[in-house]
């Protein structure tokens, strides 16, 4: 055997032994002599890199309704930022006009196929798609590290889209009820600060007709206008679990709370705080009775000072004179200082909705996107942060008060069956022409929830 081949022989042996040691210490080849250096190995090909699996493809359907066309295009843009961080993901926008969108959603709620993400204001419709397992429970995706998306919103806003303990959506633009006042009316009647309690509402009122001033401006004839002081004075007395108990059919329409509720608008009446013809009067007037100064308040949404604006005479409203404060607390009641009554919008998550879905709901209510949605109007932010947009120092101050409620109350219209809110709506106006008692009109609205509420 010449040398050549045993230097080879030798040198396989070798890589034999190291491959078979599982880490011993290698054993040093011996030096094939130097007349005859084996040939270079030839390097070894480098194994081609391992590519990631593409991510799988997913299509979002959206509908939202806001057909404004600076509205659009801030959903739009949002969409197409979160396309370019997710090129995995397609998402299919449908714009719908509000009546419009109820109806194509009645139709594929009935087909059992819901959009992904769609429009919702919460409360009882939401609740009955969920009852009929049309909804996905999103609550873990909240919870997740330690609630850090929960958390970026005020708990009264994001419980309107919680039923039965579980979440099926999030908020996006919330407002809410409070008194919209004139300063220069109050400060005429020497009243040096808005009241904070339903006894101070009451003094203020006197003051006011005392100077010769029209207090409060109603627009009784809509009906709904007289319906926010007795839901929110209900809102005040019993708190949530009043509600909670009359809605699930464990309490009633009829328990203290509703009762009282009347009773103290027959305390506020019997001082004739409205302006002549307050029962007639449509929302309208209310707003052009406060525009044009010739009422000291209002209690509206809010969207009052837009409205008294356009109904003013000089088409300027009350300009610097504008005030806001929030419903008084009811001395004794069982609700919080911030709880609300009010409404807005948000995005309810349709059953078949992929976690991409969900994720995209979460981006809509970043704080960044909620500030976009604020500098052009369309959004009061619900999420911490998002108030950056506002530049309204009022709408700030409602906000800052919104962002503090535990409990928020939808309009009873809204949240309950569209038949029971009429009715309640009716009752209340009862109340306010004197033809029903406080107690009669609860047992109305009673009755109303044993055939409605099941």
């Amino acid at each position: 055997m010449s040398r050549k081949i045993y230097a080879l022989l030798s040198l396989l042996l070798v890589a034999t032994f190291v491959l078979a040691a599982c880490g011993a210490p290698a054993t040093e080849a011996p030096a094939a002599p130097a007349a005859e250096q084996p040939a270079a190995e030839a390097p070894v090909a480098e194994a081609p890199a391992v590519e990631e699996p593409a991510a799988e493809k997913v299509v979002i359907t959206w509908w939202h309704i806001s057909t404004a066309e600076d509205h659009k295009a801030v959903w739009q843009k949002l969409a197409d930022e979160y396309v370019a961080a997710n090129p995995n993901v397609t998402i299919e926008i449908t714009v719908l006009e509000n009546e419009a969108f109820k109806t194509k959603l009645t139709t594929v709620m009935q087909s059992g196929e819901p959009p992904d993400i769609f429009q919702s204001w919460g409360g009882g419709t939401m609740n009955e798609y969920a009852n009929a397992g049309l909804l996905k429970d999103i609550t873990a995706e909240l919870d997740a590290d330690g609630g850090a998306w929960r958390n970026t919103f005020g708990a009264g806003a994001l419980g309107v889209y919680s039923y039965d303990g579980k979440a099926y959506g999030a908020p996006w633009d919330m407002g809410m009820v409070g008194f919209w006042y004139n300063k220069a009316l109050f400060a005429e009647a020497g009243i040096d600060a808005p009241p904070t309690t339903w006894a101070e509402l009451l003094e203020d009122v006197k003051a006011l007709k005392a100077a010769g001033i029209t207090p409060i401006a109603l627009g009784e004839g809509d009906k709904w206008p007289g319906a926010f002081w007795w839901e929110y004075l209900a809102v005040r007395i019993g708190g949530k679990p009043a509600f909670d108990a009359a809605s699930n059919r464990s309490g009633a329409f009829t328990d203290p709370a509703f009762v009282q509720a009347g009773e103290k608008l027959l305390e506020l009446m019997a001082l004739e705080p409205f302006q002549a013809g307050y029962l007639g009067a449509t929302y309208g007037d209310q707003a052009t009775a406060v525009g044009n100064r010739k009422a000291a308040m209002e209690l509206m949404g809010q969207w009052a000072p837009a409205v008294q604006k356009d109904n003013s005479e000089d088409k300027l409203g009350l300009g610097e004179d504008l005030g806001f404060f929030p419903f008084p607390m009811v001395e004794g009641g069982a609700g919080g200082q911030f709880d609300a009554l009010g409404g807005g919008n948000g995005f309810a998550v349709g059953k078949n909705a992929s976690p991409e879905a969900v994720d995209f709901l979460k981006y809509l209510t970043r704080a960044e996107s909620q500030v976009a949605l604020a500098e052009i109007g369309v959004a009061i932010p619900v999420v911490a942060g998002g108030e950056a947009g506002l530049s309204d120092p009022l709408l700030i101050t409602l906000q800052q008060s919104l962002a503090k409620a535990e409990y928020f109350q939808l309009y009873y219209d809204q949240y309950l069956p569209p038949a029971m809110g009429s009715v309640v709506n009716d009752s209340v106006q009862g109340i306010f022409a004197e033809t029903l008692t406080p107690e009669q009109a609860a047992q109305v609205v009673e009755d109303s929830a044993m055939q409605e509420l099941k």
